[in-house]
């Protein structure tokens, strides 16, 4: 079965990189179109010069070949052919590799489309982004007003993120904001186990855990304990210190092109200071 699978992986990235090639035209690499091309995609000759690799290794690929596709390869096929983010993501897929650009977690702020943001600001709701190691990318008003003390506070262009893990081990407001706070924070942690769960061996991953785990006594017992929860909705209680205890019903969102971000959002049930509705 495993033979199997893996022979289907080669078919599907020899016909995907021979599709990108055939719809690729020559003119837009430099090369020379005429009556002798037989048709405008690129040859495969042409295509192994533009990524840096032989001919033959090339043609390997697109047979089916057992060949040995590396990383940096890949790269420099999705970056030289011009693939989409999906593409790209697709292509590291299905030739089971990891792409290296998985790693550069602060580029991500980057990656934040505009309408996403402009869809938080005219959210009632409060709502929120987070990044793909729970960076807070974007938040509206009413998130602010919220998490008090913590997103309301001004920041700098070019500042850090705020992140929510070290927000909820960290912030001693937090204690009190979450109501049931050890429970919630286990949850968390549990979460973003399961949310990480194909970036374990990122250093940049690595780096966020050791210096979360040596700053929290309490992170680094809910990590050992190897809890996996996927990150799911259901009732949030929060602890306002000017509007008394606030009940949500809590929706995650992950836009269909930009899979490391996640779109929170928390629909107010009862809130016993008052209408969160107005914020």
């Amino acid at each position: 079965m495993k033979n199997e699978a893996g022979s289907a992986r080669r078919k599907e990235l020899a016909a995907f990189l021979q599709a990108i090639r055939n719809r690729s035209q020559a003119a837009d690499f430099g090369f020379p179109t005429g009556v002798r091309r037989r048709t405008a995609g690129l040859r495969r000759e042409e295509t192994a010069q533009i990524v840096g690799i032989s001919t033959t290794w090339y043609t390997w690929i697109e047979q089916g070949r057992e060949v040995n596709v590396s990383a940096d390869a890949l790269d420099r096929l999705a970056g030289k052919l011009r693939l989409t983010r999906s593409e790209r993501a697709y292509l590291f897929e299905i030739a089971g590799r990891r792409d290296p650009l998985a790693a550069l977690g602060p580029s991500e702020s980057d990656d934040v489309p505009p309408l996403l943001i402009e869809l938080l600001a005219e959210l009632a709701i409060p709502a929120y982004l987070m990044g793909r190691y729970w960076d807070m990318l974007g938040w509206n008003s009413a998130a602010a007003g919220l998490f008090t003390g913590w997103l309301d506070v001004p920041r700098e262009r070019g500042e850090t993120p705020p992140n929510l893990l070290s927000f909820v081990f960290l912030e001693a407001r937090a204690r009190s904001l979450l109501v049931d706070w050890e429970v919630r924070a286990r949850r968390i942690t549990a979460e973003f186990r399961a949310d990480c769960r194909n970036s374990l061996d990122d250093p940049a991953l690595i780096r966020q855990v050791e210096e979360l785990a040596a700053a929290s006594a309490d992170f680094a017992r809910f990590w050992k304990q190897h809890d996996v929860l996927e990150r799911q909705g259901g009732e949030r209680r929060f602890l306002h210190p000017a509007r008394g205890e606030i009940l949500y019903q809590q929706a995650t969102l992950r836009p269909d092109e930009h899979e490391h971000l996640k779109l929170v959002m928390l629909k107010p049930i009862r809130d016993q200071g008052s209408d969160v509705r107005d914020q």
